[in-house]
């Protein structure tokens, strides 16, 4: 994973509600046990008409979407079946982040331990978003904050050890491996 301090970018918005996993990646898309290459599935059934070719008025395939990291969503995104491959497709496309005013948990679990950050924000600071798609915002994890083109700042809530892993680029393994000298010399201590 990368470490995430800030990130600056335009937005992308995606104002649906009801945001399932199965939208964000379908169940045929499932039978890899790799994040590489998950991007191309994002919303495939959304972005591509049934021939496979990019359908243009959808959000992804328009020109002044590239290179955006961060998607503004409508209310409840994530919610649905649990599939780590979401959070993957998401990161594998680009996006760093995810902006709504509901996050289904178990989502909101799996983005957090892959590295894709979940912001939570409040009816106000969404529908502005909403109303302002492509906005260049930037995000500041060290201070649990969000800050608008017109220097708003809305904090949102991440908890002490989902940051940690996210600022230091490390899932909750590669913390506990970064840990091995302090754990030998616990159990040599104690045996």
């Amino acid at each position: 994973m990368d470490p995430i301090k800030v990130i600056r970018s335009r937005t992308v918005v995606m104002s649906s509600t009801n945001i399932d996993t199965d939208q964000i990646i379908q169940a045929r898309f499932l039978t890899t046990t790799t994040r590489e290459g998950l991007g191309a599935a994002l919303f495939a059934d959304l972005r591509n008409a049934p021939d496979g070719s990019p359908r243009p008025e959808f959000v992804l395939n328009r020109p002044e979407s590239r290179g955006c990291r961060i998607l503004v969503a409508g209310r409840n995104i994530g919610c649905g079946s649990s599939r780590e491959h979401a959070p993957w497709a998401l990161l594998d496309y680009g996006f760093q982040a995810v902006i709504s005013t509901e996050i289904a948990d178990i989502f909101r679990s799996n983005s957090l331990k892959n590295g894709l950050l979940p912001i939570v924000v409040d009816e106000a600071t969404h529908q502005w978003l909403l109303d302002n798609p492509g906005a260049p915002v930037e995000i500041d994890l060290p201070a649990s904050v969000l800050r608008l083109p017109d220097g708003r700042e809305t904090a949102f809530p991440v908890e002490p050890f989902a940051r940690y892993c996210l600022m230091n680029g490390v899932d909750e393994l590669g913390y506990l491996l970064g840990q091995t000298s302090a754990i030998a010399a616990y159990e040599s201590q104690h045996t």
